[in-house]
């Protein structure tokens, strides 16, 4: 995927849900994670997340309770991305290496939304590949698409050729935990270092 066609991808995702992604700013008084937050979705942060179901690289289905188990990175991308996919991976491994570093132990999970290439065992073997601990799942395509749905990623197959086709896709990576399907979201503009210290803000309240 060009790099143009990620920032109309991104573009089309924050134009489309407007009403929704937003940022306002929020008191400590209805938020107890204000001061990790740069800012906070409109109508409420339960508009973004929620459970799922999907298929792991041994094929057991696994939910997000299972894979939520403390503070998570989780990215939605597809195994044949070029360049924003494993550059964004690369960087989130980064984080969660920072994080053990200052004691904070965070997870990270990749979620293809290429389904038709990626079966769970590809997708494990390249989350794996990037990072030991990095859970990648995939599934039937309803799952996939009832996960992105979730997270409000945008997704579409670009072209037609039957083999080397693209995705278009948004590059965000959301920050979840256990009871809080999401906390916040980082643009792959955002340094290692940026979505370190942002996470470590938010496990100290977790």
């Amino acid at each position: 995927m060009s790099r143009a066609t990620a920032f109309f991808a991104a573009a089309v995702v924050l134009i489309g849900l407007a009403a929704g992604w937003f940022f306002v700013q929020r008191t400590a008084s209805s938020d107890a994670f204000a001061e990790c937050r740069r800012g906070t979705v409109a109508g409420g942060t339960a508009e973004i997340g929620g459970p799922f179901t999907l298929t792991d690289g041994t094929g057991a289905r696994v939910t997000d309770a299972d894979v939520i188990t403390g503070p998570t990175l989780i990215y939605f991308g597809y195994t044949f991305c070029p360049d924003f996919c494993p550059t964004d991976l690369a960087r989130n491994a980064t984080v969660i290496d920072d994080l053990a570093q200052a004691g904070v132990d965070a997870g990270l999970v990749f979620i293809s939304i290429d389904p038709e290439r990626d079966t769970p065992e590809v997708a494990s073997e390249y989350a794996a590949y990037i990072h030991p601990e990095m859970i990648g799942l995939s599934g039937p395509e309803e799952d996939v698409a009832a996960a992105a749905s979730a997270y409000r990623v945008f997704w579409r197959r670009a072209g037609d050729d039957p083999e080397f086709y693209l995705m278009d896709h948004s590059t965000f990576t959301y920050l979840a935990a256990p009871g809080h399907p999401f906390l916040e979201f980082y643009a792959s503009t955002a340094s290692a270092e940026e979505i370190a210290a942002s996470v470590g803000c938010f496990s100290e309240s977790l």
